[in-house]
């Protein structure tokens, strides 16, 4: 029992911890996100307390009032910070592999599969829906980079789905917020020892980081790792 309070007291401080650090990341981006989180919760509260003077029970509207009030809370505070986090990733290199590790189980991501040298990335991730290729960089040097890499799985991947998506805001792209969504609301066709085996494949095709030719022994003194490395294209 003791080493169950124990645990308990050291949860705590480090949930309130993570609240007070994301609170503090969000009003750099968005000032007046305790004004409206706070006027929200006076709100939905003030609502229920004068439904429950009208009706002649203000004690038990005031608590489920209270109860909802920081629900409601609970709710902008997620989505304004969710929307300030994606606001700072927004053009930073490597935010589209930062979104799909965070897509949720039953994903396989493997992070860079193909880049060329004016940095346009291509990442993949493998789940029921499929092999979904993430692009992100030049629009118009992206669609070469992603047909590249369709037809060097081509051969490995048999007749698993793949899609392809473009991160960005012009038409025919997907924003980096709706990246997530859009993963999830693919129709999931591939049972899971086929996902499974989709993997095991592409996993011994390789990738950029595993095709990259490191030297073995100690580095030489004063040498510099090549410019053109990996499956730059």
């Amino acid at each position: 029992m003791a080493r169950k309070e124990n645990a308990d007291t050291t949860a705590n401080p480090g949930r309130l911890k993570q609240i007070a650090l994301t609170y503090k990341m969000t009003r750099r981006v968005d000032s007046k996100v305790g004004l409206v989180v706070a006027g929200v919760g006076i709100v939905v509260f003030g609502v229920l307390l004068a439904i429950g003077f009208l009706i002649g029970h203000p004690v038990y509207l005031g608590i489920l009032g209270f109860l909802l009030a920081f629900l409601a809370m609970a709710i902008i505070f997620g989505r304004r910070a969710e929307r300030a986090a994606f606001g700072q990733m927004e053009g930073q290199p490597g935010a589209a592999a930062a979104v799909l590790e965070n897509v949720g189980r039953g994903w396989t991501v493997t992070p860079a599969v193909a880049m060329n040298r004016s940095q346009d990335v291509v990442h993949r991730a493998v789940g029921k829906p499929g092999i979904v290729l993430v692009g992100e960089g030049n629009p118009n040097r992206l669609r070469g980079l992603l047909a590249a890499e369709k037809k060097r799985m081509a051969r490995t991947v048999g007749d698993a789905p793949v899609h392809d998506i473009i991160v960005g805001d012009g038409e025919g792209q997907v924003p980096l917020k709706k990246i997530r969504t859009t993963l999830l609301k693919l129709p999931r066709v591939l049972p899971g020892p086929q996902v499974t085996a989709v993997n095991d494949r592409l996993r011994a095709l390789g990738d950029l980081m595993s095709n990259m030719p490191v030297p073995k022994g100690p580095m030489p003194k004063g040498m510099r790792m090549p410019k053109g490395g990996g499956r730059m294209r």
